[in-house]
């Protein structure tokens, strides 16, 4: 797979803006940096799929995490190239992907505008909303001490967050809690994205360690984890109770509320053990 990110051209990641703080009783003037959201559209073969709101940072890794993700190819290898490039109104992350592939996204292809909260915006039909999902691998068990060493290493590559406050992170640990790879994003579910492109590029296996997210635990960030074979999915806050669901059909495990050396494991609670 060819990598063409066109960095100069792009917006920064975020912008210093100014403001008025008020504290206990006084206003002061302030600069800080903003976390920056733009439109970004992912292209494949000439065609436009999908317009997300997004984080101009990792973008190649976005459009590989989110072609596999969504079932769009079943390997990094079937990205043949992907370029980043600013253009009016936004970004396109422009890529070409195996002529199989594309004939069977343009079979279902959707124009969609998704927003930064949610991961589902304008599919076309009920049946689209939810996939028929493969059985994620048993893989090595891990113990609840390792969950919450990842967790506890995640803040160290949350560097946009640390300067704006306003990012989601997604990381990925080896099972015994050491974090491999962090990516962020103004959305949670592009992060999880940026996350599984950034292991796919780097040859990342995904049933060899787990993930963790600081967020709450969509359904569609179960799809997107048991699509790619993540055998576990930590989440800071809560799941909803159709990604227990998800996860119980797909052989996932999902932790939500992991902080303060407590979790609770909502399905599939069999791989972690002490």
């Amino acid at each position: 797979m060819i990598v063409e990110e066109m960095v100069s051209a792009l917006p920064l990641e975020s912008v210093n803006c100014a403001g008025v703080r008020w504290s206990e009783g006084e206003s002061t003037d302030v600069s800080e940096d903003i976390a920056a959201e733009v439109p970004v559209a992912l292209v494949y073969n000439g065609i436009s799929h999908v317009v997300m709101l997004a984080t101009p940072l990792d973008l190649e890794a976005f459009g590989v995490g989110f072609s596999l993700s969504e079932g769009i190819v079943a390997s990094a290898s079937e990205v043949h190239d992907v370029e980043a490039v600013a253009v009016d109104g936004g970004i396109e992350v422009r890529m070409t992907i195996a002529s199989e592939r594309f004939v069977a996204l343009k079979e279902r292809r959707r124009n969609l505008a998704g927003r930064t909260g949610c991961g589902l915006c304008g599919t076309e039909s009920l049946q689209h909303a939810i996939r028929d999902l493969s059985q994620v691998p048993e893989g090595p068990r891990v113990a609840p001490a390792a969950l919450h060493r990842a967790f506890a290493g995640l803040p160290a590559h949350q560097h946009l967050f640390k300067r704006t406050g306003a990012v989601h992170a997604a990381g990925w640990s080896r099972p015994d809690g050491a974090l491999e790879l962090a990516c962020e994003d103004v959305g949670r579910h592009n992060a999880l994205d940026k996350l599984i492109g950034s292991m796919a590029m780097e040859g990342h296996a995904f049933d060899a360690g787990f993930a963790v997210i600081t967020s709450r635990a969509s359904s569609e960030m179960v799809q997107k984890a048991a699509t790619v074979g993540i055998r576990i999915l930590a989440a800071i806050s809560a799941p909803t109770e159709l990604a227990i669901r998800l996860a119980e059909q797909s052989n996932l495990t999902l932790v939500g509320f992991a902080r303060n050396a407590r979790h609770v494991a909502y399905a599939h609670g069999k791989r972690l053990v002490p």
